[in-house]
């Protein structure tokens, strides 16, 4: 297994629980191994198996959340 870490900028989160519903949900991908989604900072850290999830399920995960997403540098 190989994991590699992304940080994707999330727009439109607005209450402590949007980070929580967006981290559950990642993480219950196959192959994401850690979520960590930070209200204030915009972002959401994900450590993944890329042979087992790839970055578009993440984006698209989070967009079917209602939240607006995209990639980080």
């Amino acid at each position: 297994m190989s994991t590699s870490t992304h940080v994707f900028r999330v727009e439109g989160m607005h209450c402590g629980s949007c980070p929580l519903l967006i981290d559950d949900t990642l993480e219950d991908l196959p192959g994401v191994s850690r979520s960590h989604t930070e209200l204030k900072a915009g972002r959401s850290t994900v450590t993944l198996d890329a042979t087992r999830t790839d970055l578009q399920q993440v984006i698209d995960t989070i967009t079917g959340l209602g939240y607006s997403v995209a990639v980080q540098p």
